[in-house]
């Protein structure tokens, strides 16, 4: 899943904690690379019982990492592009197929 506002691909991480966070934006899952984590217009969702932005959306569901609260998620927020797989994605997706299972 690539980087909500640049677009820029995860890696695999080195061992350790991965320096991307997660974040919903949208009643949808969202990640932010490292790069996008300095900036303070991240539009993602907060906590309505304490405010932070550590979500994760699951299932339908929306629980905060800090807090422990657990909402549905509301589906008349989801917007088609929420939804739509970025440009290019079934292309790489197809491709490392094809590396994994050794086709021309």
């Amino acid at each position: 899943m690539p980087c909500y506002r640049c677009g820029a691909r995860q890696t695999d991480p080195v061992r350790g904690a991965s320096p991307w966070q997660r974040g919903v934006r949208n009643e949808t899952q969202v990640l932010i690379c490292p790069d996008c984590q300095r900036l303070h217009d991240l539009d993602l969702a907060t906590c309505s019982t304490c405010g932070s932005t550590a979500l994760i959306c699951r299932l339908g569901e929306v629980e905060c990492r800090s807090c422990g609260a657990v909402r549905l998620a509301c589906s008349d927020t989801l917007t088609p592009s929420a939804m739509t797989p970025p440009p290019g994605l079934s292309a790489e997706v197809e491709a490392a197929l094809n590396r994994v299972l050794g086709r021309a």
